[in-house]
């Protein structure tokens, strides 16, 4: 439920009225069926308590003004443009315009201003579609309560009676680390996104389960954090087989660093994928095109954009101010893994592999 702040409801309407939601709405929509008796004592009220339809009965067809607000960050990186292009295309089919602010960074916490301007300009619903990192989450159940329009919610961990649409980072980790062990691989590190955001902890964590449910080891000596980038990829690895000598597969949490480990790799003359397999995160075009290819777990994050759009305009249309409860979803996209040279070994390979 979206209660509204400090403001006559139609809920506080219909009360005072003696009549239901829905005629309050037959009535500003200036409906027939509704008795010239009933029409006029909720008319009285609505000008008694000052109720602005064309402000706050936003889910009226009549009253929206068929724009959403969008709050992203990070538009240099792949998967928020992405994210945005995918919203931009959906709102777009549906008729909807949007409003965006891009923040300066992704733990920004000053979103009170950001509120205040989309509300200003009459949104009829928001798109967070800011990654969860560190607590940049904190005030979520506050505004999410207080706030007289729906918030969906994109890459965060779900909560109750809250829309969120996420890509199933878990999954995806477990897909990556089933498929090395089925390949023969035993001895499998990692090397994880930065520990602050939510996503790389739901990778990181479907490596572990998935190799203590094989039972093999991950000890903390065969992980290593990165920050996202190719350099610290790098790094990484190179740490790695210091901590974990005998290591013969690496799940990488994005492409990025997945592409360094290859070249760290193909400098020291270590074999892939016949001494080390390699998976990476993200399915960025490019993985494709080296050598050899890289297995990638693939995310649609434009489908993402798509789905968050879709259920904004659900929530919108569905009457949720005329609703004594709503219920917001989670939703969790499953991830599909790419399989490529990278981690097959040479005797599972199938024509036009090395020979």
């Amino acid at each position: 439920m979206y209660p509204k702040i400090g403001r006559a409801t139609i809920k506080e309407v219909a009360a005072a009225a003696g009549v239901s939601t829905q005629t309050v709405s037959r009535v500003i929509n200036d409906r027939p069926d509704v008795s010239p008796d009933t029409r006029k004592r909720v008319q009285d009220v609505i000008d008694s308590l000052g109720y602005q339809p064309s402000a706050l009965a936003r889910s009226l067809i009549r009253q929206r003004s068929h724009t959403l607000g969008v709050v992203t960050a990070g538009l240099k990186y792949t998967g928020p443009s992405r994210t945005l292009s995918g919203i931009t295309g959906a709102a777009e089919e549906a008729g909807y315009s949007l409003l965006l602010k891009e923040l300066p960074q992704f733990n920004s916490n000053n979103i009170t201003p950001i509120f205040q301007k989309l509300i200003s300009r009459h949104v009829d619903g928001i798109i967070w579609a800011v990654p969860e990192v560190g607590d940049n989450r904190a005030w979520v159940n506050r505004y999410s309560a207080e706030l007289d329009i729906p918030i969906v919610y994109l890459a965060m961990e779900p909560k109750e009676k809250i829309c969120v649409v996420s890509i199933n980072n878990y999954l995806g980790g477990q897909l990556s680390v089933q498929h090395l062990i089925e390949q023969g691989y035993q001895r499998i590190g990692h090397i994880s996104g930065p520990l602050d955001w939510w996503e790389a902890r739901e990778r990181k964590a479907g490596w572990v389960d998935t190799l203590k449910k094989a039972g093999l080891e991950a000890r903390d000596e065969h992980w290593v954090e990165g920050n996202w980038s190719s350099s610290s990829g790098a790094q990484a690895i190179e740490k790695l087989f210091h901590q974990y000598p005998e290591m013969d597969a690496v799940f990488a949490a994005n492409d990025q660093m997945a592409l360094s480990v290859m070249q760290y790799a193909c400098q020291r003359d270590i074999c892939i994928p016949e001494h080390l397999g390699v998976v990476g995160f993200d399915g960025i075009p490019e993985a494709a095109y080296f050598w050899p290819p890289l297995t990638t777990v693939q995310q649609d994050q434009y489908n993402v954009g798509e789905v968050a759009v879709a259920e904004i305009i659900k929530i919108i249309e569905s009457g949720w101010q005329e609703q004594e409860e709503v219920h917001p979803k989670s939703i969790l996209l499953a991830p599909t893994l790419i399989v490529r040279q990278s981690s097959l070994r040479r005797k599972e390979r199938k024509g036009g592999g090395v020979r």
